[in-house]
């Protein structure tokens, strides 16, 4: 009889679950299903029918049928409609965006605030404990009921898993049943509490270091293992999911000082005999910033080891000391969460820098506590209460712009071919008039010291001394805060050199910059630059990237800067310039002025700089060749005997 009951309830849940029980019961593995539940027509009414807007509800199911586990799931759903997700229960976004948010390339959801789905052997079947469920609400475009906007696919995004479609749910919904991949090795066993900790570019540590019943202590630990990653004045941001609150921090600070919403809110009517004007912040998604060095001995606010650097992380390859970057904070909870062991990290981390690259972090996984070195120094190791550990990846979305740019020059040809129109950008004012199309014009060598806004007539002249076709309107500038020139100084028989400018056309001061390029063949003939510290560097077991930065106390690229006259003279850039020198030794049978001279990318502080699309011609400067030298003086003693 209590089976006949469980079996019932089974497939009742199921039916509510719009995954079929025979597919539930067939599915050794995880079962992922989605249905479509409905939707109507939203206004405005356009003419285009593909841009009509539509609501649409679904829902999304996990099932862990199989004999382990499934910690800290994920599921993508490969949404194909230009979706915007307005809502979605039980979830959160993988890639830490908050909602509504555009999901229409597919999105990863991770199970919050259950990140665990249980087995039914270690549960005697109990679904709630085995399943999510998670209800999703959003905006399609295009798709008129009776028309049913099914994702392209929908799969188990947990590592080690591959899956299956199995039968569908008729035209409303699809399932897949995913199971374990024999030939992956598994990263925890089914006796282990935690998974292990992963690899990215950044990873954060979440550590809750005391805890109390109303609150507890966290230890946020910023680290970089990207050869190339940099953050300067970084900016750490998440979501409170349980109304919780910021009251005292040592080693960074709130952007914003608020406590509004706790004085305003819920907050504010449990903790009455809080004094809420010494209350850092109460925002649900705080902003925080690092301190200056002066406070890292600072009592109040400082006594954190790797904070106060102004927010600066570097490439453990510069200095691995200052590639660490850590803050603790005091946190308030709220009702129901009073309890010491009810510990919870925020989510949809996102953290950013000025000119760096663009990070997109995943959710907190809980991983095993931290073990520190004990402060008195004795022999021991202390285990933090709980960990959690956030991987954060370099990522540029496809058409996003560069924050910095590239212009190629060669000994053989009097023009620069500078970097591309719209580099970093177009204009955001659309009256300006210039073509945001056009190819950038060529210039003369000393036209690179000045302002885009000033080269114009420099540009023009060029143009009309070379024969060059000029645009109407002109192109428009790269609007890049730096730009760096990549000059061809010398080819000869054992060897060639280049010569490095780089240019900073911002009001931001660089301290401990760094650029790199990569050079497919030319990298192993690298013998050294002149006046700046470089060296070859292997990424993902490739040796083919020379890394750069500027000599001890010369490691300081100055913002830009007026003229001598500032009435007449344009603006000065910020300028560092080096010569890098090669041997042919090792790169037997390269074409130094057909391309191999020029590097494939171009990094400065981590981010990715935008190249020109061609290379200086030698076409205008060609050598003769031994025939045609022959030639012609035969020409000429005929002609003198005439």
């Amino acid at each position: 009889m209590a089976w006949h009951s469980y079996f019932i309830f089974t497939i009742i849940t199921m039916l509510f679950a719009t995954t079929s029980f025979s597919d539930a019961q067939n599915c050794n593995g995880v079962l992922v299903s989605y249905a479509y539940t409905g939707g109507v027509r939203l206004p405005p009414n356009v003419t285009d029918a593909a841009k009509q807007p539509y609501r649409f509800q679904s829902i999304l199911t996990v099932l862990n049928n199989g004999l382990d586990e499934l910690k800290s799931w994920q599921v993508f759903v490969g949404f194909q409609h230009d979706e915007l997700l307005v809502s979605a229960s039980n979830v959160v976004l993988a890639d830490g965006t908050t909602l509504p948010a555009a999901v229409g390339n597919g999105t990863v959801f991770a199970g919050y605030p259950v990140t665990d789905l249980k087995t039914a052997v270690e549960t005697a079947g109990d679904l709630t404990q085995m399943e999510a469920r998670i209800e999703l609400v959003g905006t399609v475009f295009g798709v008129a009921p009776p028309s049913i906007p099914l994702p392209s696919s929908i799969r188990l995004a947990n590592d080690g898993f591959q899956c299956v479609k199995t039968t569908g749910q008729g035209k409303n919904g699809t399932n897949v049943c995913c199971t374990k991949d024999p030939k992956f090795k598994a990263n925890i066993t089914t006796d282990d509490k935690y998974l292990l900790r992963q690899h990215g570019d950044l990873t954060i540590m979440y550590d809750v270091i005391k805890t109390d019943d109303s609150n507890y202590w966290a230890e946020v630990t910023m680290e970089n293992h990207n050869p190339l990653g940099r953050l300067d004045n970084w900016e750490l941001s998440w979501d409170w999911m349980n109304d919780e609150f910021i009251n005292t921090m040592k080693g960074a600070y709130p952007s914003v000082v608020d406590v509004s919403d706790c004085v305003f809110g819920k907050k504010g009517t449990f903790y009455q005999s809080l004094d809420f004007s010494s209350v850092l912040n109460c925002q649900k998604r705080p902003t925080i910033i690092d301190l200056p060095p002066t406070k890292f001995n600072d009592t109040v606010l400082g006594k954190v080891p790797f904070c106060c650097r102004n927010g600066t992380i570097l490439p453990s390859s510069m200095d691995p000391s200052k590639s660490v970057s850590k803050f603790q904070m005091q946190v308030f909870k709220t009702p129901p969460n009073l309890n010491r062991s009810m510990l919870s990290p925020p989510q949809n981390w996102q953290i950013n820098g000025t000119l760096n690259p663009t990070y997109k972090c995943g959710p907190p996984i809980r991983v095993r506590p931290t073990e520190n070195p004990d402060p008195s120094g004795l022999p021991s190791e202390i285990v933090v209460m709980a960990s959690w550990q956030v991987v954060c990846n370099i990522t540029k979305a496809k058409g996003t712009a560069s924050k910095c740019c590239v212009s190629f020059s060669a000994y053989y040809n009097e023009s620069v071919i500078p970097c591309k129109t719209c580099a970093c950008g177009c204009p955001s004012n659309t009256a300006r008039n210039c073509s945001t199309t056009a190819p950038a014009l060529w210039l003369p060598s000393d036209a690179l010291l000045v302002p885009f806004d000033n080269r114009s007539a420099k540009a023009i002249a060029w143009a009309d001394l070379k024969h060059l076709p000029v645009s109407k309107p002109m192109p428009c500038g790269d609007n890049c805060g730096v730009s760096i020139n990549w000059h061809l100084n010398t080819d000869y028989t054992n060897g060639w050199s280049a010569r490095v400018t780089l240019f900073n056309w911002g009001d931001t001061n660089f301290a401990d910059w760094f650029a790199a390029v990569e050079m497919d063949k030319a990298a192993a003939g690298f013998e050294k630059m002149y006046s700046f510290n470089a060296t070859t560097l292997a990424i993902a077991g490739v040796n083919n990237t020379i890394f750069m930065q500027g000599l001890e106390g010369l490691n300081y690229l100055v913002a830009e800067a007026d003229g001598a006259n500032p009435l007449s003279d344009p603006r000065v850039p910020g300028k560092q310039q080096s010569v890098i020198s090669f041997t042919k030794k090792p790169t037997p049978g390269i074409s130094v002025a057909h391309g191999d001279g020029f590097p494939n990318k171009v990094f400065f502080n981590g981010e990715e700089c935008s190249l020109p699309s061609v290379i200086p011609s030698s076409g205008s400067r060609k050598v003769p060749s031994w025939a045609t030298l022959m030639l012609l003086s035969l020409l000429f003693i005929i002609l003198k005997q005439q």
